[in-house]
Parts: C-alpha cells; sequence; structure tokens
C-alpha cells in the first residue's frame, strides 16, 4: 500500500477513535473501510482545480450511509481530518495533519491513482488500487496534460467569492440579464464584470443608487447560461440573442430583453 495512503488511513482512524469513541467497527461501513472518493469528477478535476486528492471518506453503515470521517489531502501535504457524530449529522470537528510527504510526492500518487482508480476504480477501498512505486514517464505526461484541460474550470472557480456589478432591475424587476461586459478591476477582490437589463439609460446606470454588488458565483446561480464566458478576458462585451443563449456583441447582433417569466 502507498505510504502516503498508509498515514491518511492511520490518522483519519485514529481521528475517529478520539473523537467519536462510541462508534463501533460494526457502526461502519465494511468496517471502517477508508474509501477514495473519485468517482464525481476525478482526480485530476481535484489536482488541478481544488489544489489536492479527490476526498477520502469513512461511512456510516446505515440506510442514510452518510460519511462518519472526511479526510482532504493538500498539494502541500496538509491532511484535514473532519469527523460527524450522530449518525453524520452533527456539524464537523475538524483535525489537522502533516504527512511525511512533499508535493512531488504526493503529484505522483496523483499520477497512480488517475491510471489506477480513476480508470478502473470509483468510489473504492483505498488499498484496492495498485498505488505503490512510481509513474513512469507516459504517465506524468498524460496527468500533466490534463491541466490544459482544466484550467477553465480553475479560473472559473477563483472567481466565485469576487464581486459584479449588477443593475436593480434585474433583480427588482426578476429581469433576465440581457448585457454584460468586463473590465480590468482596480480591487483583487472585484471580478471586473458589470450585468444590466440592456435597456437601462446612462443616467439610471450612472446613479451608484441604482446599482448592487453580487458575488458571480450569485450570478452564475441566477443565470447559468453566463458559465461559458464568466472567465472571457478584459475588454469583453456580451449580450443575450436567445432565451438560453449569450454570445460575444458584435455588428448586426440584436440583444433580446425579457423577464424571467418571458
Amino acid at each position: 500500500m502507498n505510504k502516503i495512503l498508509e498515514q491518511i488511513e492511520k490518522h483519519m482512524l485514529d481521528t475517529l477513535k478520539a473523537n467519536l469513541p462510541d462508534v463501533s467497527k460494526g457502526d461502519l461501513e465494511k468496517n471502517g473501510t477508508v474509501f477514495y472518493m473519485n468517482g464525481q469528477n476525478g482526480t485530476a478535476f481535484d489536482w488541478y482545480v481544488n489544489d489536492r486528492l479527490s476526498n477520502f471518506y469513512i461511512f456510516y453503515n446505515d440506510r442514510e450511509n452518510l460519511g462518519a470521517v472526511k479526510g482532504m489531502l493538500y498539494k502541500d501535504g496538509t491532511l484535514d481530518v473532519y469527523t460527524f457524530g450522530s449518525k453524520g449529522h452533527d456539524k464537523p470537528v475538524e483535525t489537522q495533519y502533516r504527512l511525511d510527504a512533499d508535493e512531488k510526492d504526493i503529484f505522483n500518487l496523483a499520477v497512480l491513482l488517475t491510471k489506477k482508480a480513476d480508470g478502473r476504480f470509483w468510489d473504492e477501498d483505498i488499498r484496492k488500487p495498485e498505488s505503490d512505486g512510481e509513474p513512469d514517464a507516459g504517465e506524468v505526461e498524460g496527468f500533466l496534460a490534463l491541466k490544459e484541460v482544466h484550467e477553465p474550470m480553475r479560473q472559473r472557480k477563483m472567481l466565485y467569492g469576487k464581486s459584479v456589478i449588477v443593475s436593480k432591475k434585474v433583480r427588482e424587476g426578476n429581469w433576465k440579464i440581457g448585457y454584460g461586459t468586463r473590465c480590468e478591476p482596480t480591487r483583487e477582490s472585484d471580478s471586473g464584470w458589470f450585468f444590466c437589463v440592456g435597456d437601462e439609460d446612462g443616467d439610471y446606470i450612472n446613479n451608484a443608487k441604482n446599482l448592487e454588488l453580487w458575488l458571480v458565483n450569485s450570478v452564475l446561480h441566477y443565470e447559468p447560461y453566463l458559465n461559458e464566458f464568466i472567465t472571457a478576458p478584459y475588454g469583453t462585451t456580451i449580450i443575450r440573442v436567445a432565451p438560453d443563449k449569450f454570445e460575444v456583441d458584435g455588428p448586426g447582433k440584436r440583444m433580446l430583453i425579457e423577464t424571467k417569466e418571458g
């Protein structure tokens, strides 16, 4: 078994014993087996987007099958372990560890898990995939090539907590966003985006009382069709051209303006 996985297993089981002493092996799925939960997005996604491996879990063995212990291993060797009492319903208790491994060691494990776990097993016992040794040059090259694939998702995630200026008319009138433009921000917390319905005049837009600050994540929840453009470069202007479609603005294009009810 890979030495890093051995450490993860030990820390998760030790934390379970310390924080949830009344939980027995019989209360846990497969007597407390640690599962590698790579089935949602895969190892490369979490490595390049979230700077860590996919989650590790020990589950309760009941109908709800909620997590008892969750482990998150980051590139720098930090292992965050969360325990959940009351059959998984309690708020988590966090414990942090430093593993005896550097980023290269963890990178090599990520490559091996991509081949051995993502390729054959999903959401399985961490002892199941053969993850000892080091990956060969071809496996490393293939894993590195996945960085470019995941870069748009990483950029999108980095924007989620940043601010957006939105015309009040959007929320107050339940209008769809029809127009957006992105300028280079002057603050780290600003995404640079401005969104409005599209028919507001200059007097309205230039009055700060008619503007609101949203988070990018909130905008994407309100207008999921903006996902495609949210990481567009500064200087981009987009318009809604159909109920479910935005395009980069250009000569001859017509903007669709409508409420959420159509």
